[in-house]
């Protein structure tokens, strides 16, 4: 340990989370320190899975047992030995949860504040705080109960006039004929089964929509002795709009969609406070009313009042806005719901919590957080870096950004290459320090930025007519065929709004590949995602004679001791659940007879092990499997085995997944339109040019590629850019630029432009 000990370092010894092999390394204390390396090279498992989950771990660990039951269980890291941990604040990019009651205003705990102010100025007064909550009964709209919105059922797209009971006259996969709940309504006596529902008397119509728990008197004995009867819609209400499911088939998910409509609740015009909270004002505006403007406007708005009945609310209040402004959102409204975030501002959202916290001597470790920034907005994240830093803490950043990169006081850099390739200390330093090195991360830092130099030729263009989703301004755009296109501007200026809403609204044959995450958790795999498992099931199948099922780890080829989890829980009541390895599959996820069956030599436990290189090699005599695996290595996932749980991959290796499965099922670019938003995120400099080397492919195959992105090198390589803007929100929603790089660069009026500019080292005009 150097001199100083542990009050200036963190030290950890032989990490091996993942794919870190014994690495021993020392971060500086109150220092910002940036982690560094290819797209898979380890800087996550180091950084967040070694430092910050060690000392969430040993921080919940302090608490009393029945605290710690309560709190995120973490799993303990590989390590040998961590010293000089510090309270450890974890800002990663997961996304908010789905939960509708959850805003930008309750996620800052800028709401309270302002629920505060109105119940001491507004007039008429609704009262106390809660009364001006959409959360609470006292404050909610009765109507939609605080959810802004009302649903119920579609009754013309639920039933079948013309169809009997024994015919399915319920369009909804839960009511088919022969389920559970058909049974209750065929056996409950109250129906004749052989009636076409057109030729039901009003009360029976009524009793088969909307009875509650009636009492039968003459059931079918087939019905339950002790159950009382439901009518269809009631049931609907109940099970699938007041508490609907967590998980659910695509098919009852259609069919939800089919039938469940969503309006703007009549009542509270989507407000979602009562009639007494939206009547009490201040300064002729209700509290729904401030909800809805953005905090930029807001802003603007409490700087001018004063009231010294509320100061103190009042100053913290515009402090959290001008918090939000200083991390580029001062775009957003307050009434926006936190899981529409995406995953880069969800992150900002949380950072402001801790932006001026008289706490010290903190930790705060941050995941890639210019993920989804704009060149100019990652100036402001620079800048609330360093202020965290210079207020006594230790800031810990994953992070590929040059600018980002430039600004760190210490850098650890990891590879060399991504997976079991990765996982070692390449360098350790300052920036300048590393820039005079050989790695991977140094030889991309290095490489010149230039703008394409051949433009590819006219092949005709597509028109976006009247754009108007969100914040546009009702413009129309040409997007060129055969091309490259790459859309850019600020964080919320409406690019994905242009894109991903407009561009496949008015032209189906576009495809977008976007940001959403793929279906499937832990017994999810890329090889099930790329529609291969039951492939390979099958050969396997066919050299042993047994049924595929066999060979899945969700079916019938499960250890029978761990069910195909690979790994042992143990529950220890009110201290952290424990998990080990399989002692019986050796965390395989087979049983013997599943692992006994070897195609060319490997078993169906090596597969899964094996990254898509490997497996191109032992099934080269199946084209489809070949040809899609190939797609898996081309998008940049080469280092992924085809086994690794969906629930352990970030989310832009579930996009690539994503484009891969995609390009996988039309067999290449020919004659594509796809739309890809943000595909460079989480990718190192190295990994970028890859990408772009497969775009080329697919757009000289034929493709028409639009991409939104961010990263100057994906920019510089387009043959067209559009360019939206000039700023956020109101302030943005406008085609600022369309034309080549080359020419963007000299265009002072974009912030794009200004960014390639100095990225192409061109003297400002």
């Amino acid at each position: 340990m150097r001199n100083g000990g542990r009050g200036r370092w963190i030290v950890v010894e032989k990490a091996a989370t993942h794919n870190l092999r014994d690495v021993c390394v020392e971060i500086p204390k109150e220092a910002l320190t940036v982690f560094t390396g290819v797209s898979g090279s380890g800087k996550s498992s180091l950084a967040l899975d070694t430092v910050a989950a060690e000392a969430q771990r040993l921080v919940n660990d302090s608490y009393p047992s029945f605290v710690r039951n309560r709190l995120p269980h973490t799993a303990q890291p590989d390590v040998q030995r961590i010293d000089g941990l510090t309270f450890t604040v974890l800002i990663d990019q997961r996304r908010f949860t789905g939960n509708a009651r959850s805003t930008v205003a309750t996620a800052t705990d800028i709401a309270p504040l302002l629920r505060l102010v109105f119940s001491r100025v507004g007039e008429p007064s609704a009262g106390y705080s809660p009364a001006y909550s959409f959360n609470d009964p006292s404050g909610m709209c009765p109507d939609c109960e605080g959810l802004g919105v009302v649903q119920d059922v579609d009754l013309d797209a639920l039933l079948d006039l013309d169809r009997t009971i024994d015919e399915g006259p319920v369009r909804f996969p839960a009511f088919r004929p022969g389920t559970y709940r058909w049974k209750r309504f065929a056996y409950s006596g109250l129906f004749d089964r052989s009636k076409p529902l057109r030729d039901y008397t009003e009360q029976e119509m009524r009793d088969f929509l909307f009875a509650d728990q009636m009492k039968l008197p003459d059931p079918d004995p087939r019905f339950p002795k002790t159950a009382k009867f439901d009518g269809v819609v009631t049931r609907l209400r109940d099970v699938y709009i007041r508490n609907p499911p967590r998980s659910k088939s695509r098919e009852t998910e259609e069919a939800m969609h089919r039938v469940i409509t969503t309006q703007t609740c009549p009542l509270c015009k989507g407000a979602r406070l009562s009639q007494a909270a939206l009547a009490s004002l201040i300064g002729g505006r209700s509290i729904a009313d401030w909800m809805a403007l953005s905090v930029d406007r807001l802003h603007d708005l409490l700087a001018d009042l004063r009231d010294p009945r509320v100061a103190p609310a009042l100053s913290e209040a515009r402090r959290r806005l001008e918090a939000l402004r200083s991390v580029g959102l001062g775009y957003l409204t307050l009434d926006r719901v936190s899981s529409t975030l995406s995953g880069g501002e969800a992150q900002r959202v949380k950072i402001i919590r801790y932006l001026g916290s008289p706490l010290s001597s903190v930790t705060y470790v941050f995941d890639e957080p210019s993920s989804g920034l704009h060149p100019h907005d990652v100036r402001r994240l620079t800048e609330l870096l360093l202020r965290l830093r210079d207020a006594a803490n230790t800031v810990l950043v994953v992070e590929h950004h040059p600018q980002v990169i430039a600004l760190a006081d210490h850098i650890i850099d990891l590879g060399p290459a991504a997976g079991r390739q990765g996982g070692q200390i390449l360098f350790e330093g300052t920036s300048a320090e590393l820039l005079r090195t050989d790695t991977p991360t140094a030889r991309a830092l290095r490489e010149p930025l230039a703008p394409r130099a051949t433009i590819r030729p006219d092949h005709g263009h597509v028109m976006i007519r009247n754009a108007r989703a969100h914040n546009l301004r009702g413009f129309d755009v040409a997007v060129p065929l055969r091309r490259l296109t790459v859309v850019t501007g600020v964080a919320g200026s409406g690019k994905s709004s242009l894109v991903t809403c407009e561009l496949p609204e008015q032209h189906r044959d576009f495809v977008v590949v976007g940001q959403d995450p793929l279906q499937g958790g832990g017994r999810s795999t890329p090889l099930s995602q790329l529609g291969l498992a039951e492939q390979v099931r099958r050969i396997f199948a066919a050299e042993s004679g047994l049924a595929p099922a066999w060979y899945s780890f969700n079916s019938k080829g499960a250890c029978p001791v761990c069910r195909g989890r690979g790994f042992i829980t143990t529950e220890l009541a009110f201290l952290d659940d424990v998990f080990t390895p399989c002692d019986v599959c050796e965390g395989s996820r087979f049983n013997p007879q599943a692992l006994a069956t070897r195609v060319n030599g490997a078993t169906i436990a090596d597969v899964l092990d094996s990254p898509p290189a490997t497996l191109v090699e032992l099934f080269a005599d199946h084209a489809d499997i070949v040809a899609r695996l190939g797609w898996m290595e081309r998008v940049g996932l080469g280092y992924l085995t085809v086994g690794q749980p969906m629930d352990t991959m970030s989310g832009g290796e579930k996009q690539r997944l994503l484009l891969a499965k995609h390009l996988g099922e039309v067999g290449g670019g020919r004659d594509q339109r796809i739309i890809l938003d943000e595909p460079t995120t989480g990718l190192h400099g190295t990994d970028v040019d890859r990408l772009l080397t497969l775009f080329d492919e697919l757009v000289d195959d034929g493709a028409t590629l639009v991409v939104v992105e961010h990263d100057l090198r994906v920019v510089a390589h387009a043959d067209h850019v559009i360019d939206i803007g000039p700023g956020a929100g109101d302030a943005g929603g406008r085609v600022v630029f369309q034309g080549t790089p080359a020419d963007l660069a000299v265009d002072r009026d974009s912030f794009t432009g200004q960014a390639l500019a100095q990225a192409f080292h061109l003297s400002p005009v």
